[in-house]
């Protein structure tokens, strides 16, 4: 471990850190904890960056809620649990979450499947589902949004629906 203050060592690897793009507290920790910073040391550092507004995890959670819903186009579940592993949980969270509405999931959605849809042509159309739902089931999308917007997709194409099983059923 190399030599000098604890304290002034936390600081440079928390600005270091911070300097490439906004972490939440528990991210600063886990990194300050990995560079075998005392735990009591780390958290007076911590606390007087947070006073001091370095570190602020609401709006961190909602700059990385904005961004990869509208990059990555995620659902409000998958971006919760993002958020759960960089240490932003409970009303924080909530407050983030509260920018991406149901229609905004379900805009995200269509937009996902559109740009996936090409990729499918020329398949049946069941193998066609199950991929475009899985597209959408990895990015944390409920089945039954999954199924109605593929279905309505599949449909626009001027595909019928007859052999479609209803949502909910297998």
């Amino acid at each position: 471990m190399p030599e000098g203050d604890p304290a002034e060592r936390a600081r440079d690897v928390c600005l270091r850190l911070l300097t490439g793009a906004a972490k939440s507290r528990k991210q600063l920790a886990d990194a300050l904890r990995r560079k075998e910073i005392p735990d009591e040391v780390a958290a007076q550092v911590l606390d007087r960056l947070e006073e001091v507004g370095l570190i602020d995890d609401a709006a961190f959670a909602e700059a990385w809620v904005e961004s990869r819903h509208a990059v990555r186009g995620l659902s409000r579940r998958a971006l919760a649990q993002e958020l759960r592993t960089k240490g932003v949980t409970g009303e924080t969270a909530e407050r983030a979450l509260l920018q991406v509405d149901a229609d905004d999931e379900t805009e995200a959605a269509r937009a996902l499947v559109a740009r996936k849809l090409r990729s499918t042509a020329g398949l049946e159309r069941g193998v066609r589902t199950r991929r475009l739902v899985g597209v959408l089931a990895r990015r944390g999308y409920a089945e039954g949004l999954a199924f109605r917007v593929v279905r309505e997709a599949l449909d626009a194409e001027g595909e019928t629906a007859e052999d479609w099983p209803e949502e909910g059923e297998d």
